[in-house]
């Protein structure tokens, strides 16, 4: 790894930390050297509040503020050249004279999109792009996804018994997994925007679809429920969390539960991505049930796969798991009886 990789890959480590609070901007981290010494590093910590770049030079000490004008910024996400919730990056770094800025990945963002590197040449700063490309963009595939493709990035998830049974029927409720992979699902919900389910698993399993068993933010829940047929007693609509329903019925834009009225000549899944669009929800995670799953695999949208299977209980006869197609595995992961798989759609590698 040369020297500027291995603070890019700072960068990246510091990104992370803000994941689950910044969207709908970018995860950035940023790293400000001199003499192959960090003297300032930052990331963005929270949607609306300073980024990445303007924490890292704030953290700079005073006693070295003279070193700023002769020191090497690292960004993993190419600095913003527009006004938004905060002022432009790109004036930041001119202003205090920094002399080389080294990028991860260019922002396709069309407010940003090569504008920054750009006036960041254009003042003199010498820019270095592509560093660790790949883990940079991958670092931010929800925001990508969300701009290059006009919808969230969707993330499938389901339980199934070594049989690859999801229920005993469509009724009732089958609990597979452990508490420590229940754990690890929660804390899945708190790193993404959305989650989803269908009106049976709305139905006959009730779920609060929060985040209780690790800190974070709560996502914002979307229920498919064309005929609205979930009991208003349920959770999803007396807790106070904000909860979009999707049906053929009615239209109420108001309050913690809204309900968006679809087209019922046109498919509804497509119509669900385009209201989150324009909601500025960049990523979701799809928690069943098999219908609801089987739909956006049969429809080629989906992006990752995270199959939870208890590799010790063996039901027989019950509901069959959702079968996933155009897949590739990445990695597996042992939670004692579980055996988590995580899959990436082979047309985005």
């Amino acid at each position: 790894m040369d020297i500027h990789e291995k603070y890019i890959q700072r960068c990246i480590a510091l990104a992370k930390r803000g994941a689950g609070t910044v969207a709908p901007n970018p995860m950035v981290g940023a790293v400000l050297v001199y003499e192959d010494q960090i003297i300032g590093e930052g990331w963005h910590a929270k949607y609306g509040e300073a980024h990445a770049e303007v924490n890292c030079l704030e953290s700079v000490d005073p006693g070295n503020a003279d070193k700023i004008a002769k020191a090497t910024l690292y960004v993993s996400l190419e600095p913003c050249a527009h006004f938004g919730k905060t002022p432009p990056c790109t004036n930041l770094i001119i202003q205090h004279k920094i002399p080389r800025v080294v990028v991860g990945c260019v922002d396709s963002f069309k407010e940003v999109a090569g504008k920054g590197i750009n006036l960041l040449r254009e003042a003199g700063v010498e820019v270095i792009v592509g560093v660790l490309e790949k883990e940079c963009v991958g670092l931010n595939k929800r925001f990508f996804t969300y701009h290059e493709k006009k919808r969230p990035y969707i993330i499938l998830k389901w339980a199934q018994t070594a049989d690859k049974k999801i229920a005993l029927d469509t009724t009732s409720r089958l609990f597979i997994s452990s508490e420590a992979t229940n754990r690890l699902v929660h804390q899945w919900r708190s790193e993404e925007q959305a989650i989803l389910i269908g009106a049976n698993t709305a139905i006959y399993d009730n779920p609060k679809l929060n985040v209780r068993l690790v800190n974070g933010n709560d996502p914002i829940r979307l229920l498919i429920d064309p005929k609205l047929r979930t009991p208003i007693s349920h959770d999803l609509f007396v807790d106070g969390l904000e909860t979009i329903v999707y049906n053929y019925k009615k239209e109420i834009k108001s309050g913690s539960v809204q309900y968006v009225k679809l087209n019922e000549e046109e498919e509804c899944i497509h119509q669900v991505l385009a209201d989150c669009y324009k909601r500025s929800i960049q990523s979701v995670l799809v928690e069943g049930g098999a219908y609801t799953i089987q739909q956006f695999i049969e429809q080629d949208i989906w992006d990752e796969a995270r199959i939870i299977e208890n590799t010790e209980l063996i039901v027989g006869d019950g509901l069959q798991a959702p079968t996933l197609t155009n897949r590739s595995l990445q990695h597996q992961q042992k939670f004692g009886k579980d055996m988590i798989s995580f899959f990436t759609h082979k047309i985005m590698q």
